[in-house]
């Protein structure tokens, strides 16, 4: 018994079907991952990270949580590549030496511009700062579109994008690395 049926095998060009593998490969790193999008200035681990807290209740106007609570709830319902990705991402998100003005707000060592590491994140704590806030004002009254998470939980939606009153990209900046490409840009004093 073959494996394959008559008519399943194809002939195929090897260099177009390598270039087309890479460029699909290629195009959903930086949509997935890398790269920021342009209408929020977030990442889509920085975005899950967001609407997490927001969801969880971890405003500005509210209490810190420990890290690991809020990584673990990222990494539960929004974002499957891992704690490390998520928690130094948030970590980023809480340094004034990463962004002029940051999204979250920290509680223990978040590790220091020389480049001495943060604690682990049973040991720290966080929550949305206030500024970080206007990037979900009104995201409960249908401003964007929603889409299924990688859970597929029709129950489970997550932001495609954040509303995001704050030009995040033009105050904060942005830096990324993409398969064949990337983006650094600066932040800008409005």
């Amino acid at each position: 018994m073959s494996i394959f049926e008559p008519g399943q095998i194809r002939d195929i060009d090897l260099e177009q079907e390598m270039r087309s593998s890479y460029m699909d490969y290629a195009m959903s790193v930086i949509i997935s991952r890398a790269l920021p999008d342009v209408r929020d200035g977030l990442k889509p681990v920085q975005r899950r990270i967001m609407y997490a807290m927001l969801q969880e209740g971890i405003t500005a106007a509210g209490r810190t949580k420990k890290s690991a609570a809020i990584v673990g709830e990222v990494m539960k319902n929004y974002h499957p590549h891992g704690n490390t990705a998520i928690y130094d991402s948030m970590v980023r998100l809480a340094q004034d030496w990463v962004m002029r003005y940051p999204l979250v707000t920290s509680q223990g060592n978040f590790g220091s511009v020389d480049g001495d590491p943060p604690a682990a994140e049973r040991y720290t704590e966080a929550k949305m700062s206030p500024i970080a806030m206007t990037l979900v004002e009104d995201i409960d009254k249908d401003t964007v579109d929603m889409a299924q998470t990688y859970l597929a939980d029709p129950d489970i939606l997550e932001p495609t994008v954040l509303p995001a009153l704050l030009p995040n990209l033009l105050v904060n900046g942005a830096t990324g690395i993409a398969v064949g490409m990337a983006t650094n840009i600066p932040p800008h004093n409005l």
